[in-house]
């Protein structure tokens, strides 16, 4: 996983613009500057391929990043940002919701919560759904180079205990500055493209 092997393959700002063809499609969930576009930048050994915004809430597309022309990175729009508007927000929800309606090429999706901040609200109902629909996940605690190793692993069991994850959820602490996390990130995202069947094959 390379930025040399990944491209922007389509910015979709309505459903009827995501990609029809079948590969497997790891996709991104968290609220605005939980750190989803500086991840993908570290996955992908790059600083810039994907744009980090210096304005937090204000993207409402779907990115798709086709890697290695068998499996996209999705970076879907962050929830939770106050200051967006009402039409905004409904906006927002609007297509990441389409996004996991019948979306058979959903294979992972990698939640992320702000490691110092703790799950909010919207994370709990985003983890909620995603346990209740039976879709795989790993949590990611992003920023985790901004508390000390004892600090973060105090934050991980608080984020276990708050989220009520089912006991076999993999949590991965990651720093996209120190690059903690990205090996094993890299592994879970691997076996679930490798896990993947086309369902049109079946």
């Amino acid at each position: 996983m390379h930025a040399n092997d990944t491209v922007l393959k389509m910015t979709a700002g309505r459903p009827d613009q995501f990609p029809r063809d079948r590969k497997a499609q790891i996709a991104l969930s968290g609220r605005s500057n939980v750190g989803k576009s500086s991840l993908i930048n570290r996955l992908l050994g790059t600083k810039n391929f994907a744009r980090v915004s210096s304005s937090p809430g204000k993207t409402v597309t779907v990115n798709f990043y086709e890697c290695e022309k068998k499996f996209y990175l999705v970076d879907l729009p962050g929830y939770g940002f106050a200051a967006r508007s009402g039409e905004g927000r409904r906006a927002l929800a609007g297509i990441a919701d389409r996004y996991f309606q019948n979306n058979d090429s959903l294979t992972l999706v990698l939640q992320l919560i702000d490691l110092k901040v703790g799950p909010t609200k919207d994370d709990l109902v985003m983890i909620d759904f995603l346990t209740q629909t039976e879709t795989p996940f790993v949590i990611v605690a992003t920023k985790a180079d901004k508390l000390s190793p004892t600090a973060a692993n105090r934050q991980r069991e608080a984020i276990l205990e708050t989220a009520e994850l089912p006991s076999d959820t993999p949590m991965i602490l990651f720093s996209s500055k120190s690059g903690l996390g990205k090996e094993e990130l890299k592994k879970h995202i691997y076996s679930a493209v490798a896990s993947f069947v086309d369902p049109s094959a079946k």
